[in-house]
C-alpha cells in the first residue's frame, strides 16, 4: 500500500511538473515582404506553416513538416537578387539535436519556392565524424551550418574532434533554389 502511494505521488508530480512546449510563431520583414512562421510544437514531428505577403498581397503559403522544433528563424537576401529568403531552423528531439532546415524563396515577390539544403550524408567526406548538434546561421552572403566533429570512443554528449563549418551560396535550380556547398573549414 506504502509503495503504491508512494508511486502515486511521484506521477502526480512528474506530470503536474512536465512543460508542454509553447507554440511557435515569428515574424520578420525584409525588403518589404512579411514573412510568418508558426508551429504547433507538441510533438516531435511538427507543422510548420509559412506565409509571406507583401503589401497585403499574399506571395503564398507553405507548409511543411519539422522533424523536432524550431530554435531560430532568419531571413535574408543571400543572393543579393532584391528578393528575401527565409531560413527556419529545426532540431530534432533526442541526445544528438540533428539538425535540419526548412526555407523558402520569393520569386520576384510573385510566389515561394522551396531553397533545398543537400543532406550531409551526401557527402561521404562531409559526414565523416557527423553526430548531429547542428549550428545554423546566415552572414555575409552564405548560408553556414556548423558542427561538432566526433572520433572513434567519443560520446554523442562529448566531442573531441574539433568543430567542422559549411558555407553554401544560394543558386537557383531546376524547380526552385539550391544551397550550394562553397567551402569546408576545419577548426
Amino acid at each position: 500500500m506504502y509503495t503504491k502511494l508512494m508511486v502515486t505521488i511521484a506521477l502526480a508530480a512528474f506530470f503536474s511538473t512536465t512543460v508542454q512546449a509553447e507554440p511557435f510563431f515569428a515574424q520578420r520583414v525584409l525588403q518589404g515582404v512579411t514573412f510568418q512562421v508558426e508551429s504547433p510544437h507538441d510533438s516531435s514531428i511538427n507543422q510548420v506553416i509559412v506565409r509571406a505577403n507583401m503589401s497585403g498581397d499574399s506571395l503564398g503559403q507553405m507548409q511543411a513538416e519539422a522533424d523536432g522544433t524550431i530554435t531560430n528563424v532568419e531571413i535574408e537576401d543571400l543572393n543579393a537578387d532584391g528578393y528575401p529568403e527565409i531560413y527556419i531552423y529545426v532540431n530534432s528531439a533526442g541526445s544528438g539535436s540533428y539538425g535540419s532546415l526548412i526555407a523558402y524563396a520569393s520569386n520576384r515577390n510573385k510566389s515561394l519556392s522551396e531553397v533545398y539544403l543537400p543532406s550531409i550524408e551526401d557527402s561521404p567526406e562531409i559526414s565523416r565524424g557527423y553526430m548531429g548538434h547542428d549550428e545554423f546561421f546566415v552572414g555575409e552572403g552564405t548560408f553556414v551550418r556548423r558542427f561538432p566533429l566526433y572520433q572513434n570512443g567519443d560520446t554523442n554528449s562529448k566531442s573531441t574532434g574539433g568543430t567542422r563549418q559549411i558555407q553554401y551560396k544560394l543558386l537557383a535550380g531546376e524547380a526552385g533554389w539550391i544551397l550550394r556547398q562553397d567551402r569546408v573549414v576545419e577548426f
